[in-house]
């Protein structure tokens, strides 16, 4: 028997809502929602692959293709945005408290069954083939399968980057992925721009951003400056030589708080705790979307546990 358990009553009684109602829908019924959130868990937990699904969870078919929808068409992106904000803990002083944000990249080995995916986009595969009846989202902004599918290619072997936002809970809040040779510091502005089409709707907290060297960046220090965002980022011993080196001209350090920084290391257990699921830690999935579905999923659920 699978063991099973992932989705709790708290977690489902925040993600029901954004489920796809059972009425108004031409053809089979819908198999229940909770037991295919259930068996896209137990897969990702494992790392089996789908046909090797246990029965009492239902037919591989059914549950891959809930997950590929759900995938595509912004669903898993709503339940992480969801259980983000059902599970944050308000603090005393309410809005005024500065959430601490911190931000790093992690390398995840690709199986060489996660190549091989066809050019087209998915999410336009799935709708010419896919026989699950039903309007597609109304979302105007859905992800898109990169070309590459964030597959990497290196003498190592194939691998994929996920960069993410982690708050003080080790919980991942926005995620990204890219192929594994992809730099840190390119993919900060692009996280800031998702984090803040994430809370569209809602009254946004302030934050701050913690971060290593790899993103001690002039280019990245002045977009921080930009948008008003506090940042604790420590400088490289080249820039400090550099800067020392023009002497008054070379101006004044940016500020950094020592012991703030200490508190970056969530974004490190935030990955230790991903990668607790064996389908996240080694990525079996050809498509990019696929992948960081069940990314999403795995971290709306550290969020609520």
């Amino acid at each position: 028997m699978a063991r099973i358990g992932v989705i709790s009553d708290e977690f489902w009684a925040v993600v029901e809502p954004l489920m796809p109602a059972y009425g108004g829908r031409r053809g089979r019924p819908w198999n229940d929602h909770r037991e295919m959130l259930e068996a896209i868990c137990w897969r990702y937990r494992t790392g089996s692959p789908w046909r090797d699904l246990p029965t009492e969870l239902g037919r591989w078919q059914t549950v891959w293709a809930r997950h590929f929808r759900w995938s595509t068409d912004g669903t898993y992106d709503r339940i992480l945005v969801a259980a983000k904000r059902a599970g944050f803990v308000q603090d005393v002083e309410g809005d005024a408290v500065i959430e601490l944000l911190s931000v790093d990249s992690t390398v995840v080995r690709a199986h060489q069954h996660a190549a091989g995916a066809a050019r087209a986009s998915p999410r336009r595969s799935f709708r010419r083939s896919s026989r699950t009846q039903g309007a597609p989202s109304n979302d105007k902004n859905l992800p898109v399968e990169p070309a590459d599918h964030a597959l990497g290619r290196s003498r190592g072997g194939l691998s994929t980057k996920i960069h993410s936002l982690t708050d003080q809970r080790a919980c991942p809040v926005t995620v990204i992925l890219t192929p594994g040779q992809a730099g840190d510091n390119p993919q900060l502005v692009p996280l800031l721009d998702l984090h803040r089409r994430q809370q569209r709707g809602v009254r946004a907290r302030r934050f701050r951003v913690l971060a290593d060297r790899a993103y001690s960046h002039p280019s990245t220090r002045k977009e921080l400056r930009r948008r008003r965002i506090g940042n604790t980022i420590p400088q490289r011993s080249d820039q400090q030589a550099h800067r020392q080196a023009k002497g008054s001209r070379g101006g004044r350090p940016p500020g950094f708080e020592a012991e703030e920084y200490k508190r970056r290391n969530a974004v490190e257990r935030g990955y230790a705790r991903l990668k607790q699921w064996r389908g996240i830690a080694t990525r079996y999935d050809k498509h990019a979307l696929t992948f960081l579905g069940g990314v999403h999923l795995a971290a709306s659920v550290l969020h609520l546990r």
